[in-house]
């Protein structure tokens, strides 16, 4: 069975390339009917938070990117860690070494004065027929890795290709700390293992990492998983993602008037592709979901374009959910929708024309609040010719039957009358109700904002 996971590190939010690398591993998992794990990597206790735990789960749910066992927590597992360790101490895998922080800065920088690349020389490393140093007494060992000191590391990355690694590039690494605790590509190693994951996908700046982990799988006797390293989201600039690009958290796109299915459906298209198609649901995307359509090349992160999609799910969008979701902004800003219009009503007049529940919001705001339109807006249209007319025409707004039809049939009605264009009195008439001179047919919004609170704005300025 196809299992696999995603493992953030909770030393902050969840943010849109860490959002992809879920995606992608919950969709695999889901094409081919096997298990999605989530799994807090926090042994990093200076970095992790509560907070951060809680905004990568609160971003998975916002996504609905659903995990079938987790979250589990590296700090529960503790225990798991030192009997591994013990154990490779014990088969000769992994060994103590006593050399202190000191000396092992002035050894780096002494091979980076020679032009060497920085790595452990071995000092403690037991090998037959070498003598070891005394160890000093009143200092805690870190415990290393027995790195392969010949030979190569190679596998089928299932995104970038064959991918080789020299065993003499790679020291023996620390996989327990003076302190005991245990050391990130140590316990993602046994992770891994014990939880059972057949294919690792992640972002590409692990790639380095990978083969230390192949060769802590081997020396364990565990069966080592496939990788699929993604690459990195570029800004429209070309550089690398940050926050002025849209490399914030997960939530702030919620915050911004995005819908998950936006979010996703963008993020499922960020490297990889499915012929020419663009929209789609996260059902038909984990039919179609692959590992040989993922691009070994920087994907380019498009604010335009996540507009464009967010745009598209509002039209499609129930209106009951959207004004839900508009309640809650509106709310936010003391608007109190309770004693107005019917608020979807108001939002299936709009939802066409915006790009993010924010600017819906901004749009349907009129309808719940008090305006006052700026003279100079009003005055290029609130002539003195036209007056007479509005008022005669507020006249028979007060009785009138109250439907779009029928208004627009009034309007129209005393234009003809007056020998005037629509726009004469369609215009003023819309900065008198909405502040604004743009908005959707003028008879629509008078018929969702109802003839009481017309009138009496009308009243405001004949």
């Amino acid at each position: 069975m196809v299992r696999t996971r995603f493992a953030p590190s909770p030393t902050g939010f969840l943010h849109i390339g860490g959002a992809r690398t879920a995606l992608f591993s919950w969709a695999y998992a889901r094409r081919h009917g096997g298990r999605f794990i989530l799994r807090i990597e926090d042994t990093d206790i200076e970095r992790s938070t509560p907070e951060a735990v809680q905004a990568i789960l609160d971003g998975m749910r916002w996504l609905g990117l659903d995990y079938d066992e987790g979250p589990y927590f590296q700090t529960q597992r503790l225990y798991r860690y030192k009997e591994v360790i013990q154990q490779m101490l014990e088969a000769g895998t992994a060994y103590h070494c006593y050399m202190l922080p000191e000396a092992l800065e002035r050894m780096r920088a002494s091979q980076m004065a020679a032009g060497l690349k920085p790595k452990y020389d071995g000092t403690w490393r037991p090998e037959p027929g070498k003598r070891l140093p005394t160890p000093p007494s009143g200092v805690q060992p870190v415990v290393r890795f027995k790195n392969p000191s010949t030979g190569e590391v190679t596998w089928d990355d299932l995104v970038k290709g064959r991918i080789t690694f020299s065993n003499e590039e790679l020291d023996d690494f620390v996989i327990a700390r003076a302190d005991g605790t245990p050391t990130y590509n140590f316990c993602v190693v046994v992770d891994d293992w014990d939880m059972g994951i057949t294919h690792v996908i992640r972002g590409d700046d692990h790639v380095s990492n990978t083969p230390r982990q192949i060769n802590l799988f081997r020396a364990l006797g565990a069966k080592v998983p496939q990788y699929a390293h993604l690459s990195m989201i570029l800004g429209e600039d070309g550089q690398k993602l940050s926050k002025r690009h849209g490399a914030v958290s997960v939530m702030q796109y919620d915050q911004e008037g995005y819908l998950p299915e936006a979010v996703l459906n963008y993020l499922a298209r960020l490297g990889w592709s499915h012929g020419d198609a663009e929209i789609f649901d996260m059902a038909q995307f984990c039919q179609w979901f692959d590992l040989d359509h993922i691009t070994p090349s920087a994907a380019q992160f498009n604010k335009q374009k996540l507009n464009w999609l967010n745009a598209h799910y509002l039209k499609q969008a129930d209106n009951a959910r959207l004004a839900a979701n508009v309640e809650k902004r509106l709310e936010a800003r003391g608007i109190d929708t309770k004693n107005g219009p019917d608020l979807s009503a108001a939002i299936d007049l709009y939802k066409a024309r915006v790009s993010t529940l924010n600017e819906l919001a901004d749009a349907v705001e009129y309808f719940y609040k008090q305006i006052h339109p700026a003279p100079e807006l009003l005055e290029p249209y609130l002539t003195e010719e036209i007056r007479p007319v509005l008022r005669a025409l507020a006249e028979k707004l007060a009785t009138c039957d109250w439907s779009q039809t029928a208004l627009h049939a009034l309007i129209q009605q005393v234009v003809t009358e007056n020998g005037l264009k629509f726009p004469k009195v369609a215009m003023p008439l819309r900065v008198m109700v909405t502040g604004s001179t743009q908005s959707p047919s003028v008879d629509a919004v008078l018929a969702i904002l109802g003839r009481e609170e017309t009138l009496r704005r009308l009243g405001c300025y004949l």
